[in-house]
């Protein structure tokens, strides 16, 4: 049975021209079409873990903003938007600076500040995925 393309977003479902291919695709989001990728495997993950607490622990947190650029390069190039590969561009010196003054604000707040470091290391994180 065909439905139409007005019925097929209705159900959730991406429209299809005649010659089947989704209506839209690369113009932008279609209800219905998967847009997000992963292609991390487990042992990839745990070896970047690792290094990441390795490089945390040995430097007594100094260097936790190059762990989490470890990371995050990690999970963009395991991930494709639209099918295009993501890639981290940031850097761990580039959030050095940044990681010593809210450490500094947590320290002299006793903890209070973190509520509002994650907000803005996430905000770092997204500004610096960009497509590859």
């Amino acid at each position: 049975m065909s439905v139409s393309n007005n019925e097929a977003l209705a159900y959730g479902e991406a429209p299809v021209a005649g010659n089947g291919s989704l209506v839209g695709a690369g113009a932008g989001p279609v209800a219905g079409y998967q847009i997000y990728e992963f292609r991390g495997g487990a042992a990839s993950w745990f070896g970047t873990q690792i290094l990441g607490v390795l490089i945390t622990v040995c430097t007594l947190g100094i260097c936790y903003p190059f762990a989490i650029v470890l990371v995050e390069r990690w999970r963009a190039k395991n991930t494709f938007l639209q099918g295009r590969q993501l890639q981290f561009v940031g850097t761990g010196i580039g959030i050095f600076g940044l990681w010593l003054k809210w450490l500094f604000l947590s320290v002299i707040t006793l903890g209070i500040y973190t509520f509002w470091v994650y907000p803005r290391l996430m905000q770092w994180k997204v500004e610096k995925t960009v497509y590859a």
